[in-house]
C-alpha cells in the first residue's frame, strides 16, 4: 500500500544511449533534489494501458515513508557526464530499528515475578523501501547499485538483517533481491483493506470501547505483545507519534461491567473471558493514493453505490469508495485479543476504527497480518483491494547475533503473529 516496498522494473538499472555516462549514487538532498525525485515517481508509475493502477502522491515529501523510523537515510542515483546535465535516475529509502526476533526463557532473575514467561529478543533490523529506477534506465545494474550502497549503510550502522517488502508477482523486484542480493523469502503477510462506507458502521450494543492513553497502551502492549515477532523496541515513539490516533481496548459490558478504564496493569490482571486491542495509524497525512486507469461505466457505477448509500443509510448498504480521486488511509496496527469472543471483538473494533476514518475523511482502512493470524477472520475486508500474499524478503547482514538463543533469524519458522510497524506501511 502506498508506495509499498520495492517495485523495480527489469534488473534494476537503466538504458539510455549517447556518450559515456557515469552514475553516482550520493545522500539526497531534500531542498534540491525534492522536484527531480517527484518527476522520476511520475515516470515510474505509469499503469498498464487498461488496466486498474494505483498511483502514490507523497505530498511533497519524498522521505515521509521514513521520517519518523529512529534512524533512515535516503540514496539518490544520479547520470554525470561531460557536457550533460546531471539527471536523476533512481532513488532508495532505508531505516533502521530494534525489533523482536524471538523469545527465551529468563535465566538471570530479570522476570522474577514469572519466570515461565518469555522474554523478547532483539535485533537490529533495516528496511529496504520506495526503490525506484527511471524505465529510461533500466537494465544498466543501478538499481543494485542502490540497493548495495543502502546496505553499505545498514553494517555502518550496526543493523544485524535488512529486509524488503514487495509483491509475490512483481518477478523484477523478487529477482533483484533474491538471486542477485541474496535476499530470501521470509514472510507472506496480507494486506486487508476495507472501504469507508457513507454509512457509520453499527456497533454492537453490549460493546465497551476504552481509548488508552499512550503510556497506558504502551504498558499493554509490552506486557502482552513484546515477544511477538518484528514488535518495535521503540512502541513508545510509535504510540506518542502525532499519527497515531489512539490505541482502543474491546470488551463486552456482560463480562466486563467496569465502565471506567481500571489502567493496563488492573486490566491485564485479571481481564475478562474476550477482549480485543487495536491502534490506529493517520497515513491520510503522509501520503494520498488514487485509482487511475477506471472506465466512466466503472466510476459511473461506484457513484451510484455512494449516492444510494448516502440517501438511505439505515440500510448499511456497502458502497464502492470515491478512489478515482485522490484519497487517504488509515492503518490499524497492533491488533491482538484472547478468549472465545475476541474475533467478534476484533470485527467490532474495526468498525470503530471505520468510523474514525469516516470522520476524517479517508476512502479506505487497512492492515497487514501475518497470514496465519487467527484474529484475522475478524477483519472485514474487501478481497479486490487486498492482497492475500504479499512478500517479505530478508537478509542476514553481519556474523554476530543479538542472541544466541535465536541463532539465524532468517531461518526461523513462522508464529502466528507478527507486529507490522505503522511507520512503515
Amino acid at each position: 500500500m502506498g508506495e509499498k516496498g520495492v517495485g523495480v522494473g527489469g534488473g534494476g538499472g537503466g538504458g539510455g544511449g549517447g556518450g559515456r555516462v557515469v552514475v553516482v549514487v550520493r545522500k539526497f538532498d531534500q531542498e534540491n533534489d525534492s522536484k527531480r525525485v517527484e518527476e522520476v515517481e511520475r515516470r515510474c508509475e505509469v499503469g498498464p494501458s487498461g488496466e486498474l493502477s494505483l498511483f502514490t502522491d507523497l505530498l511533497g515529501d519524498p522521505i515521509c515513508r521514513v521520517r519518523h523510523s529512529p534512524s533512515f537515510l535516503m540514496l539518490v542515483a544520479e547520470t554525470v557526464g561531460e557536457g550533460k546535465e546531471k539527471e536523476i535516475v533512481g532513488m532508495i529509502r532505508g531505516c533502521i530499528k530494534t525489533v523482536t526476533c524471538g523469545k527465551k526463557l529468563s535465566r538471570n532473575g530479570r522476570n522474577s515475578n514469572d519466570p515461565t514467561k518469555p522474554l523478547p529478543v532483539y535485533t537490529k533490523l533495516a528496511y529496504i523501501l520506495g526503490l525506484r529506477v527511471s524505465p529510461s534506465h533500466r537494465r544498466m545494474g543501478i538499481g543494485l547499485k542502490l540497493v548495495c550502497k543502502m546496505e553499505e549503510w545498514f553494517r555502518e550502522n550496526g543493523a544485524e538483517y535488512s529486509y524488503i517488502a514487495t509483491e509475490n508477482d512483481n518477478q523484477a523486484s523478487v529477482g533483484l533481491f533474491t538471486d542477485k542480493c541474496g535476499y530470501s523469502k521470509f514472510r507472506t503477510p496480507s494486506i486487508l483493506v476495507n472501504p469507508v462506507f457513507a454509512h457509520k458502521v453499527r456497533l454492537p450494543r453490549r460493546l465497551r470501547i476504552f481509548k488508552l492513553s499512550p503510556s497506558d497502551a504502551e504498558s499493554f502492549y509490552r506486557r502482552r505483545f513484546s515477544t511477538t515477532e518484528f514488535f518495535p523496541r521503540d512502541i513508545d515513539s510509535v504510540l506518542n507519534n502525532k499519527l497515531s490516533l489512539g490505541t482502543f481496548v474491546a470488551v463486552y459490558s456482560d463480562s466486563y461491567p467496569t465502565e471506567s478504564w481500571p489502567g493496563s496493569d488492573s486490566f491485564l490482571a485479571d481481564p475478562p473471558e474476550s477482549w480485543a486491542v487495536l491502534s490506529v495509524w493517520n497515513c491520510k497525512d503522509v501520503f494520498t493514493l488514487e485509482v487511475r486507469g477506471a472506465s466512466r461505466v466503472k466510476r459511473g457505477f461506484a457513484k451510484t453505490t455512494r449516492l444510494v448509500d448516502r440517501a438511505l443509510p439505515w440500510l448499511q448498504l456497502p458502497s464502492v469508495p470515491e478512489v478515482f480521486r485522490p484519497f487517504g488511509l488509515h492503518f490499524m496496527y497492533g491488533l491482538g485479543g484472547e478468549g472465545p469472543r475476541a474475533v467478534k471483538l476484533v470485527k467490532a473494533l474495526c468498525g470503530h476504527a471505520h468510523n474514525l476514518a469516516k470522520e476524517r475523511g479517508c476512502g479506505v482502512v487497512a492492515t497487514e497480518v501475518s497470514s496465519r493470524e487467527p484474529l484475522r477472520l475478524g477483519i472485514p475486508h474487501w478481497k479486490r483491494l487486498s492482497c492475500a500474499e504479499d512478500l517479505w524478503c530478508i537478509k542476514r547482514l553481519g556474523e554476530d547475533y543479538s542472541d544466541g538463543s535465536v541463532g539465524d533469524w532468517t531461518k526461523s519458522p513462522p508464529g502466528l503473529s507478527i507486529f507490522v510497524d505503522p511507520r512503515e506501511f
